[in-house]
């Protein structure tokens, strides 16, 4: 680092093989408008679920260009829904575990799994580390540092629970991808941003998502 640099230290956010593909592009979305720099882990799982939800490839070699098409769709599958600059994003590989982020000694903010699958919840919370998303979630837990596990699935087996008692009892905080109605969605956008403003909630992060809960009924609703 030069003199007079200031060190980067981004938030690192894992996508894994869930449904849900949309809230990661939303929280990406909030992170870059934010300000904040980002370390991006798309799982091999989290492709095969991308491709199949929006119909976008996310390709290694071509990461920059799927990464600003799939960024800019909005949860409808519109193209052209934002106007995105991915300057800020470093893209590491899923099989790449002498990535920086798989080192305690790489500096970051914490970690965003959005969605996080079943699979990808098992394997964090018995450390595995069978990736790089499960190895830079384990380095995140033993280094003290933020973990947010938007899980995103239903029902909840009993063996599923458990690992999440284990990732709360590790730190981690345990996030359900459950929009909410009371702010006034009239979009599927609104549902997907307010899971995702509800992630960075949790990351300390500030966004303009959702309308929040000012202790007033009736606020959520829109005259047409």
């Amino acid at each position: 680092m030069k003199p007079g640099q200031t060190q980067r230290r981004p938030w690192i956010v894992g996508v894994s093989g869930a449904s849900g593909t949309p809230y990661a592009a939303s929280v990406l979305r909030a992170l870059l408008a934010a300000g904040e720099s980002v370390d991006l882990v798309v799982s091999r799982a989290s492709r095969l679920t991308l491709l199949d939800e929006t119909g976008l490839p996310f390709r290694d070699a071509h990461w920059q260009d799927d990464l600003r098409e799939w960024l800019a769709r909005g949860a409808d599958g519109k193209p052209g829904t934002f106007d995105v600059r991915i300057e800020n994003v470093r893209h590491w590989s899923a099989g790449d575990l002498a990535a920086g982020p798989s080192s305690g000694s790489y500096p970051s903010k914490g970690m965003l799994i959005v969605p996080a699958s079943t699979a990808c919840v098992a394997g964090v919370a018995l450390g595995l580390s069978k990736d790089l998303l499960q190895r830079a979630a384990s380095v995140t837990l033993k280094e003290g540092r933020k973990l947010v596990v938007a899980v995103r699935e239903t029902p909840l087996n009993g063996q599923t629970l458990r690992h999440l008692v284990s990732l709360d009892d590790a730190g981690a905080t345990v996030l359900p991808a459950s929009p909410a109605f009371y702010a006034g969605a009239t979009h599927i956008q609104d549902l997907v941003d307010f899971v995702a403003g509800r992630v960075l909630d949790a990351a300390g992060v500030e966004h303009g998502l959702y309308r929040r809960w000012e202790g007033e009924l009736g606020g959520g609703s829109r005259a047409t």
